[in-house]
């Protein structure tokens, strides 16, 4: 019998199949019977799903009532994280708002405030 692991943690799943739609991971208490354990879950596929009859279903990682579940047999892989990628993104946020100089934040201010000024009655006389 292969064993079969929780898309979110790799833990063993210890129930038998059929999976119960309320099953949980005893591990992780996330959902088994989602669309992430299906073996029809292919997120290169337009609605995440290689089963062309399955309806679309919104939240993958949540339990479902898809007729087509049937649990992935693959071994778990834990997804990478690009840690480079991600130190990129986060000094060019950064310094969006670092390299910023006050004088223009006031400036702007300054600009705006202007714009929706109220104008006094004795400010029209002139």
């Amino acid at each position: 019998m292969p064993v079969l692991q929780c898309h979110v943690c790799g833990a063993p799943v210890t129930i038998d199949e059929p999976i119960p739609r309320d099953a949980e991971c005893g591990s992780c208490r996330n959902d088994l019977r989602c669309c992430r354990n299906c073996r029809h879950w292919d997120p290169r596929y337009t609605n995440e799903c290689t089963e062309t009859m399955a309806e679309p279903v919104e939240d993958k990682a949540r339990r479902n009532f898809c007729e087509y579940f049937y649990f992935n047999r693959a071994p778990f892989v834990a997804a990478p994280r690009d840690k480079t990628r991600e130190s990129e993104a986060r000094a060019k946020l950064a310094g969006l708002f670092k390299d910023a100089p006050p004088a223009e934040k006031q400036d702007a201010r300054s600009k705006l405030e202007s714009l929706f000024k109220k104008t006094k009655p004795e400010d029209l006389a002139e």
